[in-house]
């Protein structure tokens, strides 16, 4: 590292807000913060909150953790009725299998308590695999997604402990470069980045700033143009030299309408300058890479998309994936883990949110419910969701020439700061194992963060 010993590690902000609250706020481990309004400006310009009554809905208790499980299933009834729901699916039994949907649809409602909302998820992405006319949340519009999305950056703590974990391990790794590479894939609204570049910006001599470089990739060229202009008004306010060059990546890597490949995007696409030192950002990313009949484990192009990454040799190389196994090729184990997973994640919304939160619901029934419906509903190339727990993560860096580069205490400390401050929930639950982190809740981890070199 360019710094000296006795020099603590670069620490970044905590740029968050409360998710009871539509007021933001800043925190820092440092004392004493400047004001973030232009962040904050630029965050609350995606999306506007509206104002209006809402219909009153039934709910239960709250949530209580139950000493013997470490998780809280849905009751027995309705989860052994959803289970047997996707037996007679595993089984081919899709008149008897449609009708249990129905009665699932009919008595689980999409605004109970987390059971109910759970089932009811469930038992949509049932009905859309037994029934491919019923409604699907892949026809919600893109800005029901772009809220769905904003409002689960927000209101759970997952999106930013992957976000400000990854940020602090590339804050660490390019401390003391004047030109910093930042090679981001699948940036959509490129939330992630405001607290490293401020926190960049305060760590620099205003008269002699760094160039920040940022090349962003997705599908949608539009998004990426308007991302781009924001964290370009942004990096303006701090007086950075910042660029954001967009760059197309096919929505799946099997995109019969794409003839790009991995390999091809990594080694031309690519535009590196003398000088630069580069990261790169996979959050949420490499488990679409991932598909089937591509060698026996459905790994092939994702090799190949490592070793392109590592012969670039990057700084460092951050991941966050979220910490199951949605991958499985039989439908009922693919099932089950899921059942299994989302029951945690709907659990600490519970928890975390009071019972008529419009947000929730969204996230729940958009994000979360196009989650489960391509987990649940979806088979071969038409899956994109495929998640896979750390310990394959491990093997395919490993296996691409990478070793693991331990997360310092620095983010530790910001990790449990983020959830102290603004998800005070007993229930979320830090764990560090292998030099790499692991948010949950109620003993079940849900999401991994590692950084790698």
């Amino acid at each position: 590292m360019p710094n000296p010993p006795i020099s603590p590690p670069p620490q970044l902000l905590l740029l968050s807000s409360p998710p009871h609250s539509n007021r933001c706020s800043s925190t820092a481990l440092r004392p004493s913060p400047p004001p973030l309004v232009e962040a904050l400006d630029m965050l609350s310009s995606l999306k506007s909150h509206e104002e209006g009554d809402q219909e009153h809905h039934r709910h239960s208790n709250p949530l209580h953790p139950n000493p013997q499980h470490d998780l809280i299933s849905p009751s027995a009834p309705v989860r052994q009725l959803l289970v047997s729901c996707a037996e007679l699916v595993h089984h081919g039994d899709l008149p008897a299998a449609r009708h249990t949907a129905s009665l699932l649809l009919a008595t689980a409602s999409p605004y109970g308590d987390s059971t109910d909302r759970l089932v009811h998820q469930f038992a949509r992405a049932l009905s859309l695999r037994v029934d491919p006319l019923f409604p699907s949340v892949d026809a919600a519009s893109p800005e029901a997604l772009q809220s769905s999305y904003l409002s689960f950056n927000q209101i759970t703590p997952f999106l930013r402990f992957a976000h400000l974990t990854a940020n602090q391990a590339i804050l660490e790794a390019v401390d003391g470069h004047r030109q910093v590479h930042i090679l981001d894939f699948d940036t959509s609204h490129g939330l992630q980045w405001p607290p490293l570049l401020q926190a960049i910006s305060e760590r620099s001599d205003p008269n002699n700033p760094p160039s920040i470089r940022i090349t962003g990739t997705g599908s949608n060229l539009d998004v990426l143009r308007r991302t781009g202009d924001r964290l370009q008004t942004f990096a303006d306010s701090l007086g950075l030299r910042f660029e954001f060059q967009p760059l197309l990546f096919p929505s799946t890597i099997s995109d019969p309408g794409s003839s790009t490949t991995t390999t091809d995007f990594t080694s031309s696409s690519l535009r590196l300058h003398p000088g630069e030192i580069l990261t790169v950002n996979c959050v949420l990313f490499l488990h679409n890479l991932l598909q089937d009949g591509s060698g026996s484990d459905g790994s092939r192009d994702l090799r190949a998309f490592l070793q392109a990454v590592r012969a670039m040799n990057p700084a460092v190389v951050t991941v966050a994936e979220r910490e199951a196994n949605h991958n499985a090729p039989i439908f009922l184990q693919r099932f089950m883990e899921a059942l299994d997973y989302y029951t945690a994640v709907f659990e600490s919304l519970e928890a975390t949110l009071p019972p008529t939160s419009r947000e929730r619901a969204a996230v729940e029934q958009v994000w979360l419910g196009r989650e489960i419906e391509d987990v649940v509903a979806r088979e071969g190339e038409g899956r994109r969701e495929r998640h896979e727990r750390f310990d394959r993560w491990e093997t395919l860096m490993r296996g691409a020439g990478f070793t693991n580069l331990p997360l310092s205490p620095f983010a530790l400390s910001q990790a449990r700061l983020l959830l102290r401050l603004h998800y005070p929930s007993e229930g979320y639950q830090l764990d560090t194992v292998r030099d790499s982190f692991f948010l949950g809740w109620q003993n079940k981890p849900l999401f991994s963060v590692s950084s790698w070199h």
